[in-house]
């Protein structure tokens, strides 16, 4: 008797997910890390360029805007739970497109706060909503292969946003940076409209409203989606646990935005391409990797797959600080596996940390829980900068190791999340 095997689809090789119907989402998503990745590294080259204030004085604006923007997940919470994911997101992203547009005509400092906040704010409601948006597209038992593929996008956009505004900034002087900033809102104002017309089939769920929000149905009351609020959330110890652990993460993701040039150039006197071409290892071996590793580990469980994530970072800080002793020849190798080792621990853990994030939160207050999760990213990226700054003015090991400590003391907390109930 001859057994015949049903061949397996290229798309669940891939680790892809089920993407009909939802390509606006996936080009909402991929246009706004290209946003992202235009301006990102240009900020204060474009106010310095096109103002007559001081490096010094812009980044302050620039730094204020974002503690002033600190609050605002919170507020995005209910605003998700009451009006959806969807309509939060498209709200952020216009946003964004207005306030990218406003840095055209920004020449005081109160008026390049106020812009910077408005980005900020953009900003952030979009990525507190951006999970949401992950459940409304998902089928059953896809969420985690969504979460990689919007990681990969993410990635993918923010490269080539980036290597088109070095170009612009290269090769068009002032010109160039404003061509930015215009592109810039044009790519904001473009992914609003996306996901504007992008109609996700699950928001049809019973107890969903149009896009998604809770109780906006019949399903759930809005007075018992109200009660305890943000109350709810801080009495969840489950999650707070994991809000403590996400911490450690964004932690490590702050290298590749604040420490390891430095670290590169004036720690160990490396030429600058180094660095340079660490960051676009990074870039290439996530959005190579990303879903298929993930399709790899959905056998076991979340809690189990972020703490392997953890300990691969554990890993991988250990190496950065030891090339700081290790012999002339052996520096180059030291830093590629290092960082090899660090991208292979993103691509681990950050679908399932996702995935947890989601699943540990309660339905009828998905937004406030996503918020508070969401908080973990901002206050992490407000603070980590000074503290690995001052780190690497004691020592240039000392980041490193702090950052391989915070690792390790995931791997315990994501066991305990384990057992919680």
């Amino acid at each position: 008797m001859t057994t015949t095997v049903a061949p397996v689809a290229l798309r669940d090789r891939l680790g892809l997910p089920v993407t009909t119907g939802r390509h606006r989402l996936i080009a909402a998503h991929l246009v706004d890390s290209l946003g992202t990745g235009l301006i990102l590294a240009f900020t204060l080259v474009y106010f310095a360029r096109t103002t007559s204030l001081t490096v010094a004085a812009i980044g302050a604006a620039v730094s204020a805007a974002r503690l002033l923007a600190l609050p605002t997940a919170i507020v995005v919470g209910p605003l998700i739970d009451r009006y959806g994911a969807r309509t939060t997101a498209v709200c952020g992203n216009a946003l964004s497109a207005v306030a990218f547009a406003g840095y055209l005509v920004a020449g005081q400092l109160w008026q390049i706060v106020l812009v910077c906040l408005l980005a900020q704010i953009g900003h952030v409601g979009y990525w507190t909503s951006s999970s949401g948006l992950v459940v409304l597209a998902s089928a059953d038992g896809e969420r985690t292969r969504w979460f990689a593929l919007v990681q990969t996008l993410r990635n993918t956009g923010m490269g080539l946003g980036g290597a088109l505004g070095a170009v612009l900034v290269a090769g068009g002087g002032t010109g160039g940076l404003r061509a930015l900033v215009v592109l810039n809102a044009v790519s904001f104002a473009l992914a609003s409209v996306m996901l504007a017309s992008w109609r996700p089939a699950a928001a049809a769920a019973p107890g969903r409203g149009p896009d998604g929000a809770a109780g906006a149905a019949r399903g759930v009351a809005p007075a018992a989606r109200e009660r305890g609020g943000y109350r709810a959330v801080l009495r969840d110890r489950r999650y707070l646990l994991l809000v403590a652990v996400n911490l450690t993460f964004v932690f490590g993701s702050m290298i590749i935005s604040m420490l390891l040039a430095v670290y590169l150039v004036e720690g160990l006197h490396r030429e600058a391409w180094v660095a340079g071409s660490l960051l676009v290892l990074n870039g290439v071996q996530v959005v190579l990797t990303q879903s298929a590793v993930a399709r790899r580990l959905e056998r076991f469980r979340p809690t189990r797959v972020v703490a392997a994530g953890a300990l691969l970072n554990a890993v991988a800080f250990g190496l950065f600080a030891a090339v700081a002793a290790a012999p002339g020849w052996a520096v180059l190798a030291g830093l590629y596996l290092a960082m090899a080792v660090y991208n292979l621990a993103e691509t681990v853990s950050t679908p399932y940390a996702e995935e947890l994030s989601v699943s540990l939160a309660d339905p009828a207050r998905r937004g406030r829980y996503l918020a508070v999760y969401q908080l973990s990213w901002n206050l992490g990226q407000a603070v980590a900068p000074g503290i690995l700054s001052l780190l690497l003015g004691h020592g240039t090991a000392l980041p490193w190791i702090f950052l391989l400590v915070l690792s390790l003391a995931a791997v315990p907390a994501l066991m305990r999340l384990e057992r919680l109930r």
